[in-house]
């Protein structure tokens, strides 16, 4: 092992906290790894990690060597690229949630594979909170306004919400034609996991954007929910639009207010401020944000 693949495996055991899980990501033997790390700290003459029965942590010398492992990792693997014109290459690990991956991501990935054969990639379904170092994960796709300062974020997207009701909910409450006239009407009630509140409808109205709370029987906090109680009948509801074409073109759900639309939502492409971006990381950023472009023109 050179000292530059050394340098990979070191920083991926300070990342995944463990010798086995950045085995498993290099594609090595644990002993392999094992012994690489002994060699390292031998060359060097220092201790660089704490091993635990439950974990590994680099110690004040070893982490001080992380940082200046990511950086020449990153200015090698970038003059390489530059030089050699060589194509990205390696494994992508890539989290976003299934809806999203099945409408905007999963089409044109033949593309993407035809156009850059060497990468190969890892796809993790889920909204919840991913720790991108510990995980070992490389990019995350989310939908919603930052909040984690930890994170870089490249807007990719920006999906167009529609505000919605069943067939049966319309002929017993009326169709709206402007916010003004919601008196009268419900909505589900769909619940922030920040506030643990109900979201207010939202609708712009020329230059200025109005907020409705409706009343509500029910409350979710989760979207299937949220649309099967829309179908049922029980309120109005806002959405991303794509989620619910097929809903729409059956005449499941109706579309009311279209002159009034919500704000659209962002989607971002999010990876650890401490990383320069890898070139497959940044060819897929590039590639995804021209495939939601595409699929959404």
């Amino acid at each position: 092992m050179d000292r530059f693949e050394a340098m990979r495996l070191f920083v991926r055991i300070v990342e995944r906290r463990s010798f086995t899980l950045a085995a498993q990501d290099m594609e090595l033997p644990r002993s392999t790894v094992t012994e690489g790390v002994k060699q390292m700290e031998a060359r060097l003459g220092v201790r660089l990690l704490q091993r635990t029965t439950r974990q590994v942590r680099p110690t004040l010398d070893g982490e001080a060597y992380y940082q200046r492992c990511l950086s020449i990792l990153a200015e090698i693997e970038e003059a390489e690229a530059a030089f050699t014109g060589a194509k990205p290459a390696g494994l992508l690990r890539l989290d976003v949630n299934s809806e999203l991956a099945m409408h905007f991501i999963l089409p044109g990935l033949p593309d993407f594979l035809e156009r850059y054969p060497d990468i190969r990639i890892h796809i993790g379904e889920g909204d919840r909170f991913v720790d991108l170092v510990r995980e070992g994960v490389d990019c995350v796709l989310r939908v919603g306004q930052l909040t984690d300062s930890s994170m870089v974020g490249r807007r990719v997207a920006l999906l167009e919400e529609t505000t919605l009701a069943s067939p049966a909910y319309l002929e017993k409450y009326g169709t709206p034609q402007t916010p003004d006239d919601l008196e009268g009407h419900r909505m589900i009630a769909y619940t922030s996991s920040a506030t643990r509140s109900a979201i207010p409808l939202e609708f712009k109205d020329g230059d200025s954007w109005r907020h409705v709370t409706l009343p509500s029987t029910l409350s979710v906090n989760g979207t299937r929910t949220y649309t099967a109680l829309a179908k049922l009948g029980f309120g109005l509801i806002q959405v991303p639009r794509y989620r619910r074409l097929d809903d729409i073109a059956r005449g499941e759900l109706v579309e009311v207010l279209r002159d009034y639309p919500p704000a659209p939502s962002p989607v971002y492409a999010l990876y650890p401020h401490n990383r320069q971006l890898s070139p497959r990381v940044r060819v897929f950023i590039d590639w995804v944000s021209a495939e939601f472009a595409r699929l959404q023109g």
